[in-house]
């Protein structure tokens, strides 16, 4: 029987298939940049620059996909409904939100069945987001 060699795609996580810290905050910088433009979006960032932000959101996701744990260090559990409660998410910005997600996950250029995974991911969890009617 051949052994499979070590670090083969069997044995690496979705975050270092994809590229890792660099595809994650590519991501993240991408999605950033629609919603710096979105009036809808935009107003449910307080702070004035959008670098906190997209910092929670890169390490979220790196931690999610198998990345370093830097999130949960800094943060403790992501708890994400009851992070995003003071704010209403209803359809129409579920919607806005996976439009400037789709905008930049295209971007990244990832095989076909990576794109389906992050993408089936994404769209879960704006959905979970929800919780005003409209």
């Amino acid at each position: 029987m051949t052994e499979i060699p070590r670090g083969t795609l069997e044995e690496q996580t979705f975050y270092e298939q994809v590229g890792g810290e660099q595809t994650f905050r590519r991501l993240v910088h991408l999605f950033y940049r629609g919603v710096a433009e979105d009036p809808l979006l935009r107003p449910m960032y307080p702070e004035e620059d959008l670098g906190p932000a997209e910092e929670r959101l890169a390490l979220f996701l790196m931690q999610y996909w198998g990345g370093p744990r830097t999130y949960s260090d800094g943060r403790g559990h992501p708890r994400l409904r009851m992070r995003h409660a003071p704010f209403t998410v209803d359809r129409a910005a579920h919607d806005a939100w996976l439009r400037h997600m789709r905008t930049a996950v295209d971007e990244l250029g990832l095989s076909p069945e990576h794109e389906r995974t992050l993408w089936n991911y994404l769209t879960y969890a704006a959905a979970s987001m929800v919780n005003s009617e409209g």
